[in-house]
């Protein structure tokens, strides 16, 4: 399913996740949100889930342009 979606794909989703992650404590802290111990779990696993397929696409990504490069430049 991962390969599926493409590299840029999870690398959006990725960022997505992760500003996610980052404004939830931002209004936790305004107090525009109320400040549970469930959103503070939730707004952590966010960021987490949003680092690793984040790195999951890169890792897609530098792996498929590697190939591509690798085959043009071997003798």
């Amino acid at each position: 399913m991962i390969r599926r979606l493409g590299p840029n794909r999870l690398i959006w989703i990725g960022l997505a996740l992760l500003l996610t992650g980052i404004i939830l404590p931002m209004l936790m802290v305004m107090k525009i949100l109320t400040s549970t111990f469930f959103l503070n779990f939730l707004s952590y696993f966010i960021s987490l889930a949003g680092l690793i397929t984040g790195m999951i696409g890169t890792g897609l990504y530098t792996a498929a342009h590697r190939k591509k490069k690798d085959g043009d430049h071997r003798s």
